[in-house]
């Protein structure tokens, strides 16, 4: 087994509050992905998101990706890094430029200044842009131009929306997986990650709200006309049922994320009457019986939180009405009963549960959406252009993200 046996493996690394997954994939000669490696691991050292602590971190990073090197047969050099938590920030911007060139037709230059003019945002010291993506071009008067290139004209616009986070945040998440062993290729968020996986371009065309349900945190993604128009992390998520589960029905938090998996339904009309669940105690009593009604009763209003909280963050955006497709519900949490059900009543839309769909190899076993973030990276790779995991140069994201962290402590200090 050595590195560079493969020349096309992709590698995404989602790095999670409550595991760690490592996602190794093979592009294929059509254009498509293989998945070819899969690991995972606990992860205990990351809180809502972000890294509290680095060798715990380190540890469950190494292990997920050992634990894919060996079922794909080959060893990864960098990876697709996903970031989220509490500080992730999203904002639409534009940008306007005239059009360069005695033939005054719309060349990469142009969508590059474009870009640039767009990107031009009073962003405050501690904190760097990681996204800035494209919504639509408007050429003259003329609007809605998905591609402007070689169009004629004078003047062009450029809607985007840039996604910036806390640099510090983002350092330790990618000092976290060098001192793994690992360079980063690149850093992208969870939820655009996600999307590459499990949303289809009719969603995304028609309009389309992605809530991603992780342990710490609730990621979420708007996208309409084929672009992405929203996002947003709270930071709040499957830990937070566990911990409710173990207040209320004073239970170790060990057996409380144990009944949440093979009891839980996030809707109690759901739940039968009769249905009972054995609730371990603490101190050595001995375990009860109680309804599995009671511990519905307990997961239920905290979910509904989370999508109230969702559906008002997109209603204070103006975007309620956007997401004519519906809701798709991805992530560990979603996987619960009951939880598309009290979505569609919350949201009053259509609701599916995420799954990533569209690679090969091992694509059967990562039908779940525990892994639509990690295989949603490795696609994000294939889409970027990346072919050659561990390529030359792959230290410039930990420099640039050094070199702003030197600035912004310099201008603290």
């Amino acid at each position: 087994m050595g590195k560079g046996t493969r020349n096309t493996v992709i590698t995404g690394l989602d790095v999670g509050t409550t595991k760690v997954c490592a996602i190794i994939a093979e592009a294929t000669s059509v254009g498509g992905l293989d998945v070819i490696g899969i690991g995972t691991s606990p992860s205990r050292g990351l809180r809502k998101g972000v890294v509290v602590n680095i060798d715990s971190t380190v540890e469950a990073i190494k292990k997920a990706v050992q634990e894919a090197e060996q079922m794909a047969g080959v060893e990864v050099g960098s990876v697709y890094a996903g970031v989220s938590g509490g500080h992730i920030r999203g904002v639409n911007s534009r940008g306007v430029v005239a059009v360069s060139g005695k033939s005054k037709e719309v060349s990469r230059a142009d969508l590059a200044r474009a870009l640039e003019a767009a990107r031009a945002i009073s962003v405050p010291p501690d904190r760097e842009i990681i996204h800035v993506l494209p919504q639509s071009y408007v050429v003259d008067d003329q609007d809605g131009v998905k591609e402007p290139l070689g169009m004629s004209g004078v003047r062009l616009e450029v809607e985007v929306h840039i996604v910036t986070a806390a640099v510090t945040s983002v350092h330790n998440v990618i000092r976290s997986v060098n001192r793994a062993g690992l360079t980063v290729h690149d850093v992208v968020l969870e939820p655009l990650a996600a999307s590459e996986a499990i949303l289809s371009s009719d969603e995304k065309e028609l309009g389309v709200l992605l809530i991603d349900l992780g342990g710490g945190t609730t990621d979420v993604a708007l996208f309409r006309d084929g672009a992405i128009w929203h996002t947003g992390v709270l930071a709040l998520g499957g830990d937070h049922i566990t911990n409710d589960i173990a207040v209320g029905l004073r239970t170790p938090t060990a057996e409380a994320e144990s009944l949440k998996k093979r009891h839980g339904s996030a809707l109690t009309a759901l739940v039968r009457e009769e249905e009972t669940v054995d609730v371990p105690s603490v101190g050595g009593r001995k375990p009860r019986q109680l309804s599995r009604q009671i511990l519905s009763e307990i997961i239920q209003p905290r979910v509904e939180e989370i999508f109230t909280l969702v559906a008002r963050d997109l209603a204070r955006a103006g975007l309620e009405d956007a997401p004519a497709a519906g809701v798709v519900v991805t992530g560990g949490t979603s996987i619960m009963d009951g939880l598309p059900e009290l979505a569609a009543q919350v949201f009053d839309l259509p609701v599916r549960r995420g799954i990533p769909e569209g690679v090969g190899g091992l694509g059967d076993v990562v039908e779940s959406p525990i892994y639509a973030t990690g295989v949603g990276l490795a696609l994000y790779g294939l889409r970027a252009g990346d072919v050659v995991s561990g390529s030359p140069g792959d230290g410039h994201v930990m420099a640039r993200w050094s070199r702003r962290v030197r600035e912004w402590l310099g201008e603290r200090f």
